[in-house]
């Protein structure tokens, strides 16, 4: 039997424990943090991350980095901002099989989370996970699908080791395409949620979703992506998900931003981290760096760091100047 361990005790890290858990694959769910997994251990509910969901009783779960070594499979669920210091505590791990769960792009460096797995596990074997798969709705058996991106044959591995009949798995051999798909969705559901809280309607929706999967696919073409990945499951899917969700974080967070209120405010008070916020930083950068236009994620980023108005900010969308659509 195949022995797996997840890394991070978040939403999404504790919803795959569960679902691999409930396969009968031997999971650990590992946790920063000693005395938050102790008290996981004897509550047997992740109230901070995944409310109202109960962990089976003999779901093992540990703050101890040993407990972990050894593994068949290593999971990273992190927010995108801590993935770097903590592949560098596990360095040297000897882990063979990465499975990245971790969606965004690293502030500065403009990194992938594959590509700093990589800087820190060069020998392993390394694979992403991504789609349109909110945590609780796995966590509660709704069907869902995702898809497996590797470079290697380790994908059909994967899928079959993660594959319920509540959770389809596809497989791709477009890592980069699947892991921009996954960051760059956060930015746009930022905006959804902004129109949300400005009062919008389903046009303007539509509109965002629309208008910002061409940013997406503008931004994942001159990187070197296959721009068909984009009108799949960790493109329009997941972004479809994350910008309509009620229980999206990142529309949930441009909602409040969108009823005027601040963004440091929002962010101190939100026990999960917004991955959009940090993302928008980084594609911003990107958008700079390979010249092209993407207006949306330049107010999201203009409203987030520069405190533009957000009624302003969609002025100046809707009045720009007048093109053909691509």
């Amino acid at each position: 039997m195949s022995k797996i361990s997840i890394i991070g005790d978040g939403g999404w890290g504790t919803a795959l424990a569960i679902l691999l858990h409930t396969k009968g694959i031997d999971t650990t769910l590992w946790s920063i943090s000693s005395e938050y997994a102790g008290y996981l251990s004897q509550k047997r509910e992740n109230t901070k991350f995944l409310k109202g969901i109960s962990l089976p009783e003999d779901l093992k779960i540990t703050a101890d980095d040993d407990k972990i070594k050894g593994s068949d499979y290593v999971l990273f669920a992190v927010p995108c901002a801590h993935l770097r210091s903590i592949s560098e505590r596990f360095k040297g791990s000897g882990f063979r099989n990465i499975i990245s769960a971790t969606k965004g792009i690293e502030n500065g460096s403009l990194m992938r989370p594959s590509e700093i797995l990589n800087e820190y596990f060069p020998d392993s074997m390394i694979s992403v996970l991504s789609g349109p798969s909110i945590s609780y709705e796995v966590a509660t058996g709704i069907p869902t699908t995702a898809v497996v991106a590797s470079e290697g044959n380790d994908k059909k591995d994967i899928q079959a080791l993660l594959m319920t009949e509540r959770f389809r798995v596809y497989t791709s051999s477009d890592v980069m395409g699947v892991e921009l798909g996954g960051a760059l969705k956060n930015i746009i559901a930022i905006a959804a949620g902004i129109s949300d809280g400005l009062g919008f309607g389903t046009n303007t929706k539509a509109a965002i979703l629309t208008r910002g999967l061409a940013e997406i696919t503008r931004l994942g073409s001159v990187m070197g992506a296959d721009i068909s990945t984009f009108r799949g499951l960790s493109g329009i899917g997941d972004l479809a998900t994350t910008c309509i969700s009620g229980k999206s974080r990142n529309r949930c967070f441009g909602e409040e931003v969108g009823k005027g209120r601040k963004v440091d405010e929002i962010l101190n008070e939100t026990e999960m981290v917004v991955e959009g916020v940090g993302t928008c930083k980084s594609a911003y950068e990107l958008s700079k760096k390979f010249n092209i236009e993407m207006p949306i994620t330049q107010k999201v980023y203009e409203v987030v760091y520069e405190g533009k108005e957000a009624a302003l900010a969609v002025k100046e969308l809707m009045t720009r100047e007048e093109k053909e659509e691509d």
